[in-house]
């Protein structure tokens, strides 16, 4: 099942933060919670499952939103941006420090908010490709390819329409290539995602998705029936090459 980017505030002018998060919650993203102070945020990170903070710099605490973004790099995989009335070269450059996904500048607009997110999003996304990509160098049992880093321990984000959503990889069925888009399945949705299906195998536990044919990558979990050419996913029939074909029985007898 899909689910909505879970966004924490961290923001003490609680008319600013109550603006922020009907702002964010009327384009379609999930608030997890709204706190002021750093000692809060450290606590909801550590309990609820967050995919993007939005940190004030200046918080009513001692330990302010820098604070907070040394805390994130240091112990969350996961982008953060600064959203502050402080624009000055000293801010700026003591921001620079910890590696912000975004900085934004209040006042701003439901679009400016909307824009900053999404651009951290596919920033942070893309450049966890970029460095699996590169930093790793285990082979794929069934590709003969690196493997990278997945996107999320557990999930991966996909765009439908304006947004970014996390799909678990166990609700994954199968995955479709057409042209130059996949088509990713899960139990009742489609998704189209534009990418290389070699690199998409990438990203998926090399445990639970093969490359069963050149156009499909499947998740072992979900496979129904299977016989001399094709499986069976959910109703749908899926073409298997004779490696897979062999994988899969080797498997069921072991």
């Amino acid at each position: 099942m899909e689910q909505p980017i879970k966004i924490l505030i961290v923001e003490d002018n609680v008319i600013i933060a109550d603006d922020m998060q009907s702002m964010l919650e009327e384009i379609g993203y999930e608030i997890v919670d709204n706190v002021i102070v750093y000692e809060q945020a450290v606590e909801v990170l550590k309990t609820q499952q967050v995919d993007l903070v939005l940190i004030d710099i200046i918080l009513a605490s001692d330990k302010t939103g820098i604070d907070l973004g040394k805390h994130i790099r240091e112990n969350y995989d996961i982008p953060f941006i600064f959203v502050t009335s402080n624009s000055d070269r000293a801010t700026v450059e003591n921001a620079k420090t910890v590696k912000p996904n975004g900085y934004l500048v209040k006042p701003f607009e439901q679009q400016d908010l909307y824009t900053s997110i999404e651009i951290a999003l596919s920033n942070f996304i893309y450049g966890k490709q970029a460095s699996g990509n590169s930093a790793n160098s285990s082979a794929n049992s069934n590709e003969d390819v690196p493997m990278s880093n997945s996107i999320l321990k557990d999930s991966i984000f996909v765009k439908k329409q304006h947004l970014y959503y996390r799909i678990q990889f166990g609700d994954i069925q199968f995955i479709k290539a057409d042209n130059v888009y996949l088509e990713v399945n899960t139990a009742d949705k489609k998704f189209l995602v534009r990418s290389p299906l070699k690199d998409y195998l990438e990203k998926l536990p090399q445990n639970k998705f093969y490359r069963a044919h050149k156009s499909y990558i499947v998740n072992v979990d979900h496979i129904d029936a299977i016989n001399s050419k094709d499986i069976m996913i959910n109703n749908t029939l899926i073409p298997i090459s004779k490696d897979f074909k062999e994988f899969i029985i080797s498997a069921m007898n072991s």
